[in-house]
């Protein structure tokens, strides 16, 4: 299944997910995850903090791909073993090298696409298509504030950002 266009979205009603992103470009794109839990904490997973999957957030990032903007087959994956606490996830894609400077991505000219695996190996892929110029792009919510279960969302939704200094700046990109 595929969630091609902004605000295409599908329930999925699971507990834990592997969200994987993947790209060639020759960038140093980041997987990110900036979460909020049913009792308002909020926080974030990236490659500075890359948490841990059996304590809280329950979310763990594989590591950091593409330093360099090397180019080739890079993938971050980021798993998710516990949706229960949480009220929404924002999956996030940022151009270190353009954060840092307060420049636009190469996100255009770009294929970085997420893939996301629930507990069944059932698989939604969303596209990074956003149109928008930026270095920091929210590709994806998971909404998991409704009785009906999570539903994905294709949020492409993107901003300029200069540096990563808070949370809060960060989610100014959701909108």
């Amino acid at each position: 299944m595929e969630l091609a266009q902004k605000g295409a979205e599908a329930f999925i009603p699971v507990k834990q997910l592997m969200v994987s992103m993947k790209w060639s470009t020759a960038a140093d794109f980041d997987l990110a995850a900036a979460y909020e839990t049913k009792d308002g904490k909020q926080g974030m997973v990236y490659f500075g903090d890359l948490g841990d999957m059996n304590a809280f957030p329950y979310m763990q990032l594989s590591g950091d791909e593409g330093v360099g903007d090397s180019g080739g087959e890079n993938e971050e994956t980021m798993r998710i073993t516990r949706l229960d606490d949480m009220n929404k996830i924002w999956i996030f894609c940022w151009d270190y090298g353009q954060v840092q400077t307060g420049q636009a991505a190469r996100f255009d000219g770009s294929d970085v696409g997420l893939s996301i695996i629930d507990d069944s190996g059932k698989t939604v892929t969303v596209p990074l298509n956003t149109g928008d110029t930026g270095n920091v792009a929210c590709i994806a919510t998971i909404d998991n504030s409704s009785a009906m279960g999570a539903k994905l969302i294709n949020s492409s939704s993107a901003g300029t950002l200069k540096g990563l200094k808070t949370l809060e700046q960060l989610l100014t990109i959701v909108g």
